[in-house]
């Protein structure tokens, strides 16, 4: 309507009445054309982001030699926790499936989400929790697993220090599609302090500070106004569900009111 409202404008500027129409129908016509494209354009980003996902989630569950029927189950939960219709779903599978294959390409396929994703921190953490539920969900992330995000990481410019983190919130997690397999409150309380990114020595302040600051950077809507996809919110809410669990473990133990 914009476009159609300028091109009427112009045309009676230069030609009147029968410019006035003119100029509103070329603007329409504009307008149109724009809609079109910019619909177009975010499909294939859509599709390019769903295939850079699940081919390295196919080749991440298959570098401990074997795809778990665990592995295969949470991949079916991110059909519908990330809400993909069927053609999506089909898309994704052939995705996952090319990923395990011998000959797979993991740097390109990182260098391709590199390039969708343009640095945007916020979406390539959630992009690297989604690889790490995945891998985790037979109970263990697998040394050789590990290595191969800590390279993912990397080349997103991330640090092994990021990865740990993600991996010691996903066990310090008790419920939802991330947990994977019991481990002992011991070990799940030392994973709340690394989830955190505080230790056991630090004072109930430091903590609440830690905990208010991981938060707020990971709230769904902070992260939509960055630039996050709507198809990712349920990530995020899900990592704010593991930042609260771990925050409760810890204030359990410490009895931090």
């Amino acid at each position: 309507m914009l476009f159609a409202l300028i091109g009427a404008l112009v045309g009676a500027a230069f030609g009147g009445l029968a410019g006035f129409l003119v100029g509103g129908f070329i603007g329409y016509v504009a307008a149109a054309w724009l809609q079109q494209w910019v619909v177009g354009n975010l499909r294939v980003a859509q599709s390019n982001l769903l295939d850079a996902t699940f081919t390295i989630m196919g080749a991440l569950s298959k570098a401990d030699g074997v795809v778990t029927r665990d592995e295969i189950n949470v991949v079916e939960q991110f059909f519908r926790m990330l809400k993909l219709n069927n053609d999506q779903k089909e898309q994704s599978k052939a995705a996952f499936d090319r990923g395990k294959q011998p000959d797979f390409d993991l740097d390109a396929a990182v260098d391709q989400f590199a390039e969708i994703s343009r640095g945007r921190r916020p979406l390539i953490s959630l992009f690297l929790q989604l690889q790490c539920m995945a891998v985790a969900a037979d109970g263990r992330i697998d040394p050789a697993e590990h290595a191969m995000l800590v390279r993912i990481a990397n080349r997103l410019r991330l640090s092994e220090a990021d990865v740990a983190q993600l991996e010691a919130l996903l066990r310090a997690a008790t419920t939802g599609p991330s947990t994977g397999k019991a481990t002992r409150p011991k070990d799940r309380l030392a994973d709340a302090y690394t989830a955190l990114g505080v230790s056991p020595e630090s004072s109930p302040a430091e903590i609440k500070r830690a905990y208010r600051r991981l938060i707020s950077q990971n709230h769904p809507d902070k992260l939509a106004a960055r630039g996050l996809p709507e198809s990712m919110r349920a990530v995020a809410e899900e990592r704010s569900r593991e930042i609260n669990a771990a925050y409760d473990l810890i204030k359990e133990a410490r009895n931090i009111k």
